[in-house]
């Protein structure tokens, strides 16, 4: 399938069209199956790269695009919990479609948590929409790049320009965008992918998440309506608004947790049915290996340390959801540093285990056929979203003197 008919297909479909999952359905066998539905191509699709029409299309038809709407605008009402499960639990078999997924979801948190003229009514109707049409939505939002304007016009604005790194926005129906105003603010919108105006490009070709649709996005002159903004230039968030950025930091963790888990199911697998045992090793199976067994011991814990702090993470931040309004900036910067400890640790994990995996399973282990390399490509590549050090240096600060992270679209 290709982009284009995949487009037409998401437009021409009715509600009416799809099944009607329970939470509880979409969060056993359905997952299951579209687990296992990704990781039946998730080799070849990763070698290849492009975008994944037909697995996008899986998703959609799956119900999980309504994970996240609440139930009265006729979403399945998934927690922040079930929800970063998901996407870990993808991320296991195929981490660039774990990751288009997240930032969709990412995007409608957005729409919720922001306090613009496109909240409240507006936002319920986008709610209702996307959970009624199953909408895909991608991201435009990249807050380090500015080469996005947007000029003041009567009852809106007009976007000139291009924004990078624009996860899921191939493929998508809605797009989230931010923008600098000619006076030196910055707004956050939403724009119909289709509008006219606004070109999706297939240009991203990094090494790794080949699949995640991060390419660029080009608005020429495109019409922003007032009541389409998230957040108007110069208004300052509120804390609950901030924890957009820690559902988007947690979701990285949860990415990174996914891939170093896979890593570590797909070396079991090998190790078991083609592992060698080295010459010296005296044994017959490479599994009987004490060494094997001893490096295979540190890897575990790796992992182990990574999803114990994350389990305190995401329960922080649903708690902190909970709060609404009523949200503190102290309780805001907890989160943040629970966050940041969480992301270290699964950073860690994902890269080192991906790389040193080959140690144990041997050259053979490093054939194409086999794509155990995507796991720390894929690792490698999402992990530089932004530096840790800076994570490193929040948790620091925090220890050594109880100061908070500043809120920022990364901490």
């Amino acid at each position: 399938m290709t982009a284009s008919s995949a487009l037409r297909r998401a437009s021409d479909a009715s509600p009416l069209s799809f099944s009607s999952p329970t939470l509880a359905h979409l969060l056993g066998p359905g997952l299951d199956h579209v687990a296992a539905q990704l990781a039946a191509t998730a080799v070849r699709r990763d070698r290849e790269g492009g975008h994944a029409a037909e697995q996008r299309e899986l998703i959609r038809a799956s119900g999980l695009l309504a994970l996240t709407i609440p139930d009265a605008h006729g979403g399945l009402g998934g927690s922040v919990p079930e929800f970063l499960e998901v996407v870990r639990r993808l991320a296991r078999v195929d981490s660039a479609l774990a990751h288009v997924l997240a930032f969709h979801h990412l995007q409608l948190y957005g729409v919720s948590l922001y306090g613009g003229p496109a909240a409240g009514t507006h936002g319920a109707r986008h709610l209702r929409e996307t959970a009624e049409q199953r909408l895909f939505w991608g991201n435009a939002l990249n807050p380090a790049d500015t080469r996005l304007t947007a000029s003041r016009e009567d009852g809106g604005w007009r976007l000139r320009g291009v924004k990078g790194f624009c996860s899921g926005a191939l493929g998508s129906d809605r797009l989230t965008v931010s923008a600098t105003t000619e006076e030196g603010g910055f707004l956050i919108g939403i724009v119909p992918t289709r509008r006219e105006g606004v070109r999706v490009e297939q240009d991203w070709d990094a090494f790794g998440q080949r699949q995640t649709d991060s390419g660029t996005v080009r608005f020429d002159g495109v019409r922003l309506a007032d009541e389409e903004l998230l957040q108007l230039p110069g208004q300052g968030p509120t804390p609950r608004a901030t924890l957009r950025s820690q559902i988007a930091q947690l979701i990285m963790t949860q990415l990174y947790l996914g891939l170093a888990e896979g890593a570590l199911d797909e070396a079991r697998r090998y190790l078991v049915e083609r592992g060698r045992a080295w010459s010296a090793s005296g044994v017959a199976r490479a599994v009987d290996d004490p060494l094997v067994q001893h490096r295979w011991g540190d890897l575990r814990l790796k992992v182990r340390a990574a999803q114990a702090v994350s389990a305190e993470a995401v329960d922080r931040l649903r708690r902190a959801l909970d709060r609404g309004e009523a949200l503190t900036a102290q309780e805001r910067g907890e989160v943040a540093v629970a966050g940041a400890e969480a992301k270290v640790l699964a950073h860690r994990a994902g890269v080192e285990i991906g790389s040193q995996l080959f140690e144990l399973t041997g050259a053979r282990s490093t054939s194409a056929e086999f794509g155990l390399d995507r796991f720390w490509r894929n690792a490698r590549v999402h992990t530089l979203h932004d530096p840790v050090d800076y994570k490193l240096r929040d948790i620091g600060r925090f220890d050594l003197d109880g100061r908070i992270p500043e809120p920022t679209a990364y901490s």
